[in-house]
């Protein structure tokens, strides 16, 4: 409660701000976007949340939800697909008492296997989880439980055609994310969890006090990440994670202080050296967060960012994590904890005076192995004969002379927002993106290059389909209600 009272008081302390015309300076953009905000949940796919968009079934009982008219369908699950669907278990509607769910299974070779060369009828046999509930992967929501996302989409600019940049897990989702990369390693193999020198599986960061060899070997990412190419530009940024444990005094964290609730999969400049810190060092002051010579080195817990903001010192690039109960992740947490957090903090978001220039982003690291019915373009090809199973053994196309090996990918489509005053309303876009095309607009946006060596930002599309720079922005606040996800004022 003392994280979310916080972000509350931010909120009120913004209306001041507004009030009084007080606006800090912003970097210079190549759009009217001078502040982005990442906020980035966990383990959702595209037909899990979206499937049946803009038609909810509204029983008695539940939130309603009806769509404005003109709402643009989406290539959703459609009345065929419902009924007659290859899999053997048919999709069907989790309701809203149903908001806590056992969590599946997302291995890289698993979900590969799941789309059963290009057919996408082997979900329940090959990421269903031991112990769940046969066939619960092919279960959905609607907009009678993830309310809120489905009113933001109305009021502003969603995807149908954004993609996971590889088959498989949290650790190579973040890594997507920052970088596009998962093959920059310090190791080639760790079974089962490194493969021809890619990240398969979820591994531990390399530059944690918090993390021990105990949890396996850390992995030292060896590449850059959009850390490095903002760093090279003066470009303030930050990576804000809830349970990012701080030490005292500025002193290195003894691993004895670092609580159970931290997870170094949630912190992925912590793979990266240039980019780390290490020793969970607090911000030394609220003017310095966000920038090279803070000693946190742009690694901050989730209030620092809102002490940022009401200092007038929002980063240029912000990454929001929440605490685990909040990502959305089965089993952790669920669609109603995870609204609740998006809503207060997009809510305080909207209320800074930055939001007149601020664009927020709202997707996932990986599917969890849910069900979705479209199949994602391969342009990354592998032929791994221990990994890659998307056409049977060892195939997953046939890589290029000197491609890197055991990036499947595209994988699994996830939903993906954009809310911006600059945000096209109520829009669609079916422009082919994924993970990397996040870092491709900071990439363009600032003016920074290209992080290179096979990284998926040199292929990834470009968001900008989203957005609509040529009208005038949108600057009244749309705000929800964090509970039941409907529109309470502008």
């Amino acid at each position: 409660m003392k994280k979310r009272t916080l972000r509350i008081c931010v909120a009120l302390a913004a209306i001041g701000n507004i009030a009084s015309g007080a606006e800090p300076a912003a970097p210079a953009a190549t759009t009217p976007i001078q502040h982005l905000v990442v906020i980035f949940d966990e383990n959702n796919s595209f037909d899990h949340y979206f499937g049946t968009y803009p038609q909810a079934l509204n029983p008695v009982g539940e939130p309603p939800f009806n769509a404005a008219p003109g709402t643009p369908q989406v290539n959703g699950l459609t009345p065929a697909l419902l009924s007659n669907n290859r899999n053997s278990v048919a999709p069907f509607r989790f309701d809203r008492s149903q908001e806590i769910t056992c969590d599946n299974d997302n291995h890289y070779a698993d979900e590969q296997s799941a789309y059963d060369n290009g057919l996408l009828d082997k979900f329940p046999e090959s990421t269903s989880a031991t112990g769940c509930q046969p066939g619960l992967n092919m279960g959905y929501y609607d907009g009678n439980t993830v309310t809120a996302l489905w009113n933001y989409a109305q009021h502003y600019a969603m995807s149908d055609s954004f993609f996971d940049s590889e088959f498989g897990t949290t650790v190579m989702g973040h890594l997507n994310l920052i970088s596009g990369q998962t093959h920059e390693t310090s190791v080639l193999t760790i079974k089962s969890k490194v493969a021809n020198g890619s990240v398969i599986a979820n591994v531990e960061a390399g530059f944690d006090d918090c993390v021990t060899t105990a949890n396996g070997t850390p992995v030292q990412m060896t590449g850059k990440n959009i850390g490095d190419l903002l760093n090279a530009q003066n470009i303030s940024w930050g990576w804000f994670y809830a349970d990012f444990v701080q030490s005292a005094n500025s002193q290195p964290i003894p691993f004895a202080s670092c609580p159970s609730t931290y997870n170094s999969h949630y912190a992925p400049f912590q793979y990266y050296q240039s980019t780390s810190n290490i020793h969970h060092l607090p911000p030394t002051s609220p003017a310095v967060i966000g920038t090279s010579a803070d000693q946190a080195n742009h690694n901050y817990a989730l209030n620092d960012f809102w002490t940022a903001a009401q200092a007038g010192n929002l980063p240029a690039v912000s990454f929001l994590k929440a605490t685990s109960a909040e990502t959305g992740h089965p089993a952790n947490s669920s669609p109603l904890q995870e609204q609740q957090f998006l809503v207060e903090t997009i809510n305080a978001l909207m209320q800074l005076p930055e939001w007149r220039n601020m664009a927020i982003m709202i997707t996932y690291d990986d599917s969890d192995g849910w069900y979705d019915h479209v199949m994602p373009p391969i342009v990354s090809q592998s032929n791994d004969p221990a990994q890659d199973t998307l056409a049977g053994k060892a195939m997953c196309g046939t890589p290029a002379p000197g491609a890197y090996l055991d990036r499947c990918g595209y994988g699994t489509r996830l939903p993906f927002l954009v809310i911006s005053p600059w945000a096209k309303q109520n829009y669609v876009s079916h422009d082919l993106t994924d993970l990397s095309s996040i870092t491709r607009f900071i990439e363009d946006n600032w003016n920074l290059g290209r992080i290179g060596d096979q990284s998926f930002d040199a292929i990834a599309g470009s968001p900008l389909d989203l957005f609509n720079f040529s009208a005038a922005p949108r600057t009244q606040p749309v705000l929800l209600n964090e509970t039941t996800g409907a529109v309470i004022g502008k």
